[in-house]
């Protein structure tokens, strides 16, 4: 009898690990949790621990997990019920339809930057297919560098970062996507790098500067999701007390290293339009400055050209 009852408990504890039993569970409890998107948290968090991808759920629910790779989607599922967001749970994220490495040193890509790639690629135009001389500002994860990269082949980027540790994380991003022959990575505030002899005393003659600087207000710091403000990296996040200190800083460097008809195109966050734009557009260095909305009519790229 005592082993007939083993069995049955052997039994049970099989069941509850099944994919859909798994899937169940998580989904409670991340909603219970509050979490964003509970649904999709709970299958992007077992396709990880599975290595598998969501048509393998849907096409086997009775799968049976180990008791470790079990154990190990739980643990997983009890982080992101604390805040902690998926992609750092999973390390990797997706952007313009490559996937890069994430961890807490870097701010996770956002879907709205893919703007600032496509405003850079269209101001720039035909001269994509030149040799050209690209800088990303405040590159975190490296996502924009390597993706200006892989669109235009014969450009040489320069990325900089204050994070040494977030410069870490571009670099095998790089390498993943085979453009670390092409990507150069400098520790740095802004374009300082450039000014510090990142290039052995010569200044290379930029023609597009591109940033997603830090943009958060200080003072709205507890108005963001728990999953940004206690998690993601707040050098990356806050760009002062209003959010747009940054910008004049880098737009006084960006008149000294670009070209002329070089372009310079920065990510901005909700209500700074209008300061950022009149930054440039004051300044007789600029000519053609633009605002491009992202898809949810939000202003969100700002660029110009140089005088």
């Amino acid at each position: 009898m005592r082993d007939l009852r083993a069995n049955e408990a052997g039994k049970s504890d099989d069941a509850r690990r099944d994919v859909r039993s798994l899937l169940r569970i998580a989904r409670g409890q991340l909603r219970a949790a509050d979490v964003p998107s509970a649904d999709l948290a709970s299958e992007l968090l077992l396709i990880h621990v599975l290595g598998r991808d969501r048509a393998w759920l849907y096409t086997y629910p009775d799968a049976s997990l180990s008791a470790d790779k079990a154990a190990l989607y739980t643990a997983l599922v009890v982080k992101r019920c604390t805040g902690m967001p998926t992609q750092y749970l999973t390390g990797k994220q997706e952007f313009w339809g490559l996937e890069f490495e994430v961890t807490r040193d870097v701010l996770i890509p956002r879907p709205e930057t893919e703007h600032l790639v496509e405003v850079s690629l269209e101001r720039i135009g035909a001269r994509r297919e030149h040799s050209l001389t690209i800088a990303d500002v405040g590159t975190g994860s490296g996502c924009v560098a390597v993706a200006l990269a892989r669109e235009m082949s014969a450009a040489d980027i320069y990325a900089t970062d204050i994070s040494a540790a977030a410069l870490e994380v571009a670099r095998r991003n790089a390498e993943r996507h085979g453009i670390a022959d092409r990507v150069h990575f400098a520790v740095g505030n802004l374009l300082e790098p450039f000014f510090l002899d990142m290039t052995a005393g010569a200044k290379p003659e930029l023609n597009l500067i591109v940033s997603n600087p830090p943009y958060i207000a200080r003072r709205d710091m507890e108005t963001l999701p728990r999953e940004v403000g206690r998690h993601e990296p707040p050098q990356a996040l806050f760009g002062g007390e209003i959010g747009t200190e940054m910008y004049a800083p880098l737009f006084q460097q960006a008149k000294a290293l670009l070209a002329v008809g070089g372009i310079i195109a920065v990510e901005i966050g909700f209500g700074a339009m209008v300061a950022i734009y009149e930054l440039l557009d004051s300044d007789a260095a600029w000519r053609d400055v633009a605002v491009n909305n992202d898809l949810a009519g939000i202003p969100r790229v700002v660029s110009a050209v140089r005088n």
